[in-house]
Parts: C-alpha cells; structure tokens; sequence
C-alpha cells in the first residue's frame, strides 16, 4: 500500500507536474529543441499509462512492480539518460510512421461511426421523451376526466 502510494504520487509529480512546467516554459519560449523533446516526451508518456493501467489490473502483485515504475519514470524523465527520447525515436517513431495510414484511416472510421451513433442515440431518445410525454399527457386527461364525471 505503501509503495503504491508513493509510486503514485512520483508519476504524478515527476511524471506530470514536473513534463507539464517545463512543457509550459517551452512553448512560451518558443524553444523548438525543448517543444520536440517535450513532446516526444507526452508521447512517450501517454502509451505509457496505457500500458500502465493494464498492467495495475494484471500484474501489481510483482514484487517491486511500483519501485519499477517509479525508477521507469525517473528514468524517462532524467536529461542524462533521455530515456522517453530514446523510447521515442528507437520504437514509436519507426512504428507510428510505418502504420501512420492505417491509423488515420481507423480514425476517421471512428469519427464517422461515433457521429452515426451520436445522431441514433439522439433520435432514439428523442422518440423516447416524445412517446413518455404522449403517454404522461393521455393518462392525466383521463385522470382528469374521470375525476370530473365522478364529481358530476
């Protein structure tokens, strides 16, 4: 509990707070040798909390699993080792530019597929509240009517 505390609180400091001021100082200075390596480091860092999340789910009962990512991150972060840098041009920049167009394609997929969805869902609940306030207004005119023929 302890250790994964701590790792939390790390990646969260040295792997967001930290990247995010830095990032901020970059595009204020407009630095474009610090912008590239902050953003190769956003990259880096986002397949890394993917990885991460599935691999809290499967595998936390590792021993020393938090110390890893704590050292993982350090590891990313430092400027001696460069490690996201590495991480970024050794393997994500070959395999992102080798799939790039498969990639955009699916996106574009799931945009136009996300935007059909949408609209079905709309119509749907759109019928939904038409059909329930029909329902509501038929039932109150014969609550009301009845009540009225009673009092008669």
């Amino acid at each position: 509990m302890v250790s994964w505390m701590i790792s939390r609180a790390v990646v969260l400091i040295f792997g967001m707070l930290y990247p995010a001021y830095y990032s901020y100082k970059a595009v204020k200075t407009k630095n474009v040798k610090e912008y590239v390596r902050w953003m190769m480091y956003w990259i880096v860092f986002a397949l890394y909390t993917v990885i991460e999340t599935l691999a809290d789910l499967t595998i936390a009962w590792f021993p020393l699993y938090y110390e890893m990512k704590i050292a993982f991150v350090i590891w990313l972060l430092s400027p001696y080792t460069r490690g996201a840098s590495l991480i970024y041009r050794k393997f994500l920049h070959p395999l992102l530019s080798s799939k790039e167009r498969e990639i955009d394609d699916y996106i574009v997929q799931a945009k136009e597929r996300g935007y059909e969805t949408m609209v079905n869902f709309g119509r749907q609940g759109l019928n939904l509240a038409a059909t329930a306030a029909v329902t509501a207004a038929v039932k109150d005119f014969w609550l009301t009517s009845a009540a009225v023929l009673q009092s008669i």
